[in-house]
């Protein structure tokens, strides 16, 4: 047996110098990393397959996108803390502009691609199981007993921000803008919630995979993503109110400077704004920003949904929402707390 192996051995080593190394897979002619939130997974692997065919047709280079998903506010300080990201595709403002707050990304980012560097856009739905057994139809109805609530957590979910804020809109306006009566109704909302996952895919892993909760605060990509995955198992309820998620995406001027990829991270933000990126969206159950290509998708979007936006006089854009509710202390840490 020993001879064998010998031989075996002999006649590879043969065929290694008669024939050369084995060539290694050619290497991309240029990379980027793009650090997104989680529910843009899917999204993203149809996008960058596309890119890199508009690249290579633009530029004759092969191209590279290194892929990296979580809650929205990890991410952000994951590359703060040195992860890095040539490109950012975030849940919302704010995240981003911690990352600006640190130096990695120059003032005036949100003014450097259209619709305030918003190239899709999104809302919060409820997800509930098939006959929707709890009768889950309005925000009211999650702070019912015995309505088992799943949402991510604010502190380092974008995607949870959209759901808390879309309830306390809701609230302001049933409760006629009595403080007092709001905050009562979002912390037996809170109190509802079985568990708050890291990030929104958690979330609804937590919800679907798992069998938690009467109900899942999703994203409304996430939604149609989990009916189409367990056709007959899940359905949406529309709430009355909504709120209008916004997710931008940005350069890090740093990260590129140093690198030398500045063109081909702006380039792959621009082609978001395409007609191919928008309907590449659009099949991901994000809202197109581009009128003409929403249009094509308005059997699949209640495009007539009441939606408040984050600029409402309710909460006074993301800076002072961000300050209230969701700093250390804020209202969101109260209310949570009792």
């Amino acid at each position: 047996m020993k001879k064998i192996n010998a031989l075996a051995l002999g006649l590879f080593v043969f065929a290694l110098s008669a024939f050369g190394p084995v060539p290694a897979a050619p290497a991309a002619d240029v990379e980027i990393t793009n650090v997104s939130y989680d529910p843009t997974r899917e999204l993203y692997e149809q996008y960058n397959a596309a890119f890199k065919k508009h690249w290579k047709s633009l530029k004759g280079q092969e191209a590279d996108i290194v892929q990296s998903h979580g809650g929205s506010g990890r991410q952000a300080r994951a590359v703060i803390e040195g992860n890095q990201a040539d490109v950012l595709t975030l849940a919302l403002a704010p995240d981003i502009t911690a990352v600006e707050k640190a130096g990695l990304i120059k003032p005036g980012w949100q003014s450097e691609f259209p619709l305030n560097s918003a190239p899709y856009t999104s809302t919060i739905v409820f997800l509930v199981r098939k006959g929707n057994p709890k009768a889950i139809k309005d925000w009211g109805d999650l702070a019912r007993a015995g309505v088992g609530v799943i949402t991510p957590n604010p502190k380092t979910s974008g995607g949870a921000r959209w759901n808390y804020l879309a309830a306390w809109a809701w609230a302001h306006r049933e409760y006629k803008g009595d403080e007092k009566a709001v905050k009562e109704y979002i912390g037996k909302v809170l109190r509802n919630i079985l568990v708050l996952d890291t990030g929104a895919r958690g979330s609804t892993n937590t919800f679907v995979q798992n069998g938690q909760g009467d109900v899942l605060l999703a994203w409304e990509n996430e939604a149609f993503l989990a009916l189409a995955e367990k056709a007959g198992e899940f359905e949406i309820a529309t709430p009355s109110l909504s709120i209008l998620a916004e997710p931008p995406v940005a350069v890090v001027d740093e990260v590129v400077e140093k690198r030398g990829t500045r063109e081909i991270a702006t380039e792959y933000l621009n082609f978001l704004y395409s007609e191919e990126g928008q309907r590449l969206a659009g099949k991901n159950y994000y809202r197109p920003s581009n009128p003409d290509i929403a249009k094509e998708f308005a059997s699949v979007f209640n495009l007539k949904l009441d939606l408040i936006t984050i600029d409402d006089p309710i909460f006074g854009g993301w800076e002072k929402a961000q300050d209230l509710h969701f700093k250390d202390g804020g209202v969101f840490d109260q209310l949570y707390a009792r």
